[in-house]
């Protein structure tokens, strides 16, 4: 069994979101993919099996420590990277096709930054205002009060997600939320930085494990991705821009957005940090 893993939303060497890339799952008991993900330990771990649509240049599990998810960003294009990196031919040059279980994405690359890769933002599962309940918990796990959130909206395209703004950057840094919640949780924070930053926001993720323990992700492309498509319909952005994410915990994430009509891509640096393989048992 072959595996990569790789290093999604770097700025530099260590500084994004490890996902590790098993290869040629086709040949694995399916039955085994939760158990080495959990060996693995990271937030995600994703299996790579031959296309079942004519369209598609690879099929992608995504797994958690908890539960296999239809679409994960992160997961993705570390996927596309190892498949690309271990004689990967794509169908039509310069873009690719990951079948998975939200559907096929599309992922493309870019000849002026070779290890740049960009997936364009699958459709919101749901989206919309949040009621006040869920807004209550939200408020009492991060520990904020209510009047500091500018806006929230549903923004889910597969994990779930809760987007809320408040009013900069340094707000969303500030914070700190508690350690358990009793409810599942998926929200991530947006908050502006100063006009003439490197930066346009600052993005937190915070999602509940399933012993109830609050996470912070350390840079999420499905979060960006819906983030990004709320941030365009809402009228606050109308050009490009990158996000920051991982600044609390020790990372330093770079996501690159960017509107090529009604699509919204969601890129950064991908690269491969360690190859290896697995010794049956």
């Amino acid at each position: 069994m072959r595996f990569e893993m790789v290093d999604v939303f770097a700025s530099g060497a260590f500084s994004g979101n490890p996902v590790a890339v098993v290869l040629d799952a086709d040949d694995i008991d399916p039955a085994l993919f939760p158990k080495i993900t959990q060996w693995f330990n990271l937030s995600e771990t994703t299996f790579l099996l031959r296309p079942t649509h004519p369209d598609a240049d690879y099929r992608a599990r995504i797994f958690t420590l908890e539960r296999e998810m239809p679409f994960a960003g992160h997961p993705t294009l570390g996927s596309c990277r190892a498949w690309l990196s271990t004689g990967g031919v794509p169908k039509n040059e310069g873009s690719l096709i990951q079948e998975c279980g939200a559907g096929l994405v599309q992922i493309r690359s870019d000849d002026a930054r070779p290890d740049h890769l960009s997936f364009k933002a699958p459709p919101l599962i749901k989206s919309g205002s949040v009621d006040d309940a869920k807004i209550a918990k939200i408020t009492e796990t991060l520990r904020i009060d209510r009047d500091a959130i500018i806006a929230a909206t549903w923004a889910d395209n597969g994990p779930g997600w809760v987007a809320v703004m408040l009013e900069s950057a340094e707000a969303v840094l500030a914070v700190e939320p508690a350690r358990y919640s009793t409810t599942r949780l998926d929200v991530g924070l947006v908050g502006p930085h100063p006009a003439g930053q490197e930066t346009a926001y600052e993005i937190r993720a915070f999602f509940t494990d399933h012993n109830g323990a609050l996470l912070e992700d350390p840079v999420t492309g499905s979060l960006n991705a819906s983030v990004a498509q709320w941030l365009k319909s809402a009228g606050y952005v109308d050009t490009d821009y990158r996000a920051a994410q991982g600044t609390r915990i020790g990372r330093s994430g770079r996501i690159d957005i960017a509107y090529r009509g009604e699509d919204v891509w969601v890129g950064g640096a991908v690269r491969t940090m360690f190859t290896g393989t697995a010794e049956p048992w």
